[in-house]
């Protein structure tokens, strides 16, 4: 029996819709539901186990996988089935676990799983821009407890209009790509990327958003009350001790505000702070701390935190002694690696991050290959954060989805940067050398400068700057605090990364960590961060204000030319003898690519200037076409008893038959006694002999006529002159016997 499903509709205007449903598919999960917009389907479902796992935190895991079934597509690779995800989907992972994660009560603990699948594909639809709510309506529809629905929508920009979820198409014309997710009350979360907007424009951009948001939250409450809500489950909750908290505040919070208030380097400041949480656990005994051990250290955070928030929002103080809207000392240094292609060291404050650049052809290119999306990066970014660089030892276990978050955000922030008509395929990776706030905003200004050390002509140069915010609600007090540290992004509300040109943003990653943050606030924090990225924006210029105007010596020169398509072949050479030749007697890489139009679109990538110079000779000479009536410079490659074979200079490896007729305008017998093997000379170009169906060149007619020289008849005119007419040798008839004619001109003159 088919059992009865739900269903809520959300109309998203212009003739689209957004379905909801449940009650169809996998109902022993806790929650589960079908995302539907267009042919683009997602099914998500949550588990939680009804048992706290033994930590301190909440274990979620949010998991999104796209199925290469359903684009019907086979997946690449030998095992032909899904593996480990892609960077898209762990992308998408993140921008889904930003949202929820804040919304779990602070003592849940039980391990929690959150799986979004796309189950059939749409190529009209993003499905990054359906994941949130389809984890926010499952969990809606499931005992778990979870404070409020949110939702997620991407929003574009094109000819001036606000587009809600564009499609891939109308993403090219666009001017803003943003992912916004949000309560009915509250924005949460945004990332995406700009073409230089201003802060004005992000914000407008962030309200339209949100009134979408707020009618699929609106659905999911509608279609919760069609199924039935189900009972909150009881869980276990953190246990509370309200005259211990009071005694660790007596204790500690004075101690840790002086701390704070010194304004330690970080290494001072942990030390300090570690010393204080020693003594009070030493105020307490064995019995008591082996009891309330954890709930002791708990609390000592708790006024660790306090005592730092209060220092800023009562004095403008902060943990490292700069005011809220200091920047921390800057220093920059380019070329410090000598044989990369470019290289850039950025270091603000105890953050310091050192970019690379490679410069390749399109065969470096990076291959996307999703059932969503398909295509090529000619530029990408790679970010690398090794514990060294926050003092710990630890195991590295592959790439993190925050490294491949982190590495994305910076890549956005620099990619429409690139000019269009850039030959290389370019490569920045960042290594993270010290880390005490914003380590991706640092790659952004390393990555700014390491391309202009390299010799990519960047439109502007981009730098970029981490906001933060620190709210009490029941004072209303606020702090927008400007490049912040690691610590206060633990112990704030909000973490606002931002990067830009003088001119506009061009990248944003935000997450809000309280509820209700007004617009004015986050203009003010937008227009904070823009007078800090400016500044930063004026150190990387005092370092290199301007792109070099060549490559490195050591680094590759990248030249590219078209050929026909029908000479793609001829170039390559059977089983591509010709161009692997060619490419070890230069020392260049030689890549050939077809165009839209057919025409072979061919990329020369060498060191050596003369190699690139010899590939393009070699492919001017394969299309060279030599033209009526002028004239060439030939070279004598082979000696034949009835002529030459000579080769024209400018275009090696082009041969043509010089006739002994051609070469003097007198009677030449041995070719010898006019030219030799090796000999120069020009020549001029007749086209096609329409006597013999070949080319035709000649010696002669580029020199005088001798004195008294008298033209010969051509031969049809001799045919019809026979008095006059001449044997197939040349000679004159009137000094020649008659009786000498061959029997093949005896039958040419009856036939005449």
């Amino acid at each position: 029996m088919i059992p009865k499903t739900f269903q809520e509709i959300i109309d998203l205007g212009d003739g689209r819709t957004i379905s909801i449903e449940t009650g169809k598919l996998a109902k022993q999960a806790h929650g589960s539901v079908v995302v539907r917009s267009g042919n683009c389907m997602l099914l998500c479902t949550v588990v939680s186990n009804y048992h706290s796992a033994d930590v301190d935190f909440l274990p979620l895991t949010v998991d999104y996988r796209e199925k290469f079934a359903a684009a019907g597509r086979y997946p690449g690779g030998f095992f032909k089935r899904e593996a480990r995800p892609s960077d898209g989907e762990v992308l998408t992972m993140r921008i889904v676990d930003r949202v929820l994660r804040p919304l779990f009560p602070k003592d849940y603990h039980s391990e929690t799983q959150v799986m979004i699948q796309m189950m059939s594909y749409d190529e009209s639809i993003t499905p990054d821009a359906l994941v949130g709510l389809a984890a926010s309506t499952a969990l809606q529809l499931s005992d778990i407890p979870f404070e409020t629905a949110i939702s997620e929508v991407r929003i574009g920009r094109v000819n001036g209009e606000f587009v809600l979820n564009p499609s891939l198409a109308q993403l090219k014309e666009s001017d803003i790509d943003m992912i916004i997710g949000a309560s009915y009350d509250s924005v949460m979360m945004v990332e995406g990327e700009m073409k230089e907007i201003s802060e004005e424009e992000m914000v407008e951009a962030i309200k339209f958003a949100h009134e979408a948001i707020r009618v699929q939250c609106d659905a999911q409450h509608r279609l919760v009350e069609q199924v039935g809500k189900k009972e909150i489950r009881e869980f276990e909750e953190a246990v509370k001790d309200e005259s211990l908290y009071q005694s660790i505040h007596e204790l500690a919070y004075d101690k840790v505000y002086a701390v704070a208030k010194a304004g330690s380097s970080k290494k001072e400041r942990s030390a300090a702070f570690a010393e204080i949480k020693e003594a009070v656990k030493a105020s307490f005994s064995e019995e008591e701390l082996e009891e309330k051990g954890k709930l002791i250290g708990s609390y000592y955070s708790k006024v660790e935190k306090e005592a730092v928030r209060n220092l800023t929002l009562d004095e403008g103080l902060r943990l490292d002694g700069r005011k809220t809207d200091e920047i921390r000392p800057i220093w920059c240094e380019i070329d410090y690696l000598p044989s990369t292609h470019g290289s850039g060291i950025f270091t603000r404050g105890e953050t310091q991050v050192l970019s690379t650049v490679t410069l390749g052809t399109s065969r470096e290119a990076n291959i996307i290959d999703m059932p969503s999306l398909e295509g090529e990066e000619t530029f990408y970014l790679h970010y690398n954060f090794p514990p060294f660089s926050t003092g710990e030892a630890r195991p590295i276990r592959g790439t993190s989805r925050r490294e491949v978050g982190h590495g994305n955000l910076a890549q956005r922030a620099l990619k429409n940067m690139i000019p269009e008509d850039c030959p290389y395929t370019v490569r920045v990776v960042s290594e993270v050398l010290e880390s005490n706030g914003s380590s991706s905003m640092a790659t952004v200004c390393s990555g700014t400068i390491a391309l202009m050390d390299a010799g990519v002509q960047i439109k502007k140069p981009v730098s970029g700057i981490a906001m933060g915010l620190i709210t009490d609600s029941e004072s209303g007090k606020y702090a927008v605090l400007s490049d912040i540290l690691g610590d206060e992004d633990h112990l704030g509300d909000m973490d606002f990364k931002v990067t830009g040109t003088a001119d506009g943003i061009t990248a944003c990653q935000m997450d809000i960590k309280v509820k209700g943050l007004s617009y004015e606030i986050l203009t003010k924090a937008l227009m904070q961060a823009k007078d800090g990225r400016l500044h930063i924006l004026g150190k990387l210029i005092e370092t290199i204000d301007t792109p070099k105007t060549e490559v490195k010596a050591h680094a590759p020169k990248i030249v590219t030319t078209n050929i026909p398509g029908d000479l793609i072949g001829a170039f390559i050479g059977s089983g591509g003898k010709n161009i692997q030749e060619l490419q070890k007697s230069t020392g260049c890489t030689i890549v050939i690519n077809e165009n839209e139009t057919g025409e072979g679109v061919v990329e020369i990538l060498g060191t050596s200037q003369e190699g690139i110079d010899s590939v393009i000779a070699s492919i001017e000479s394969l299309m060279f076409k030599p033209e009526v009536g002028s004239t060439y410079k030939v070279k004598v490659i082979k000696m034949l008893d009835f002529g030459a074979v000579v080769e024209y200079v400018d275009a090696p490896g082009n041969e043509i038959l010089l006739h002994v007729s051609e070469l003097a305008w007198e009677r030449t017998e041995n070719v010898s006694d006019v030219i030799n093997m090796g000999d120069e000379f020009e020549v001029k170009y007749f086209g096609f002999d329409p006597r013999t169906k070949k080319e035709k060149v000649s010696r002669k007619a580029l020199l005088e006529k001798p004195e008294g020289y008298v033209e010969r008849a051509p031969r049809n005119d001799r045919r019809d002159n026979r008095g006059s007419r001449d044997s197939r040798h040349g000679r004159d008839n009137r000094s020649k016997d008659r009786n000498h004619r061959s029997d093949r001109d005896q039958k040419e003159s009856s036939e005449d």
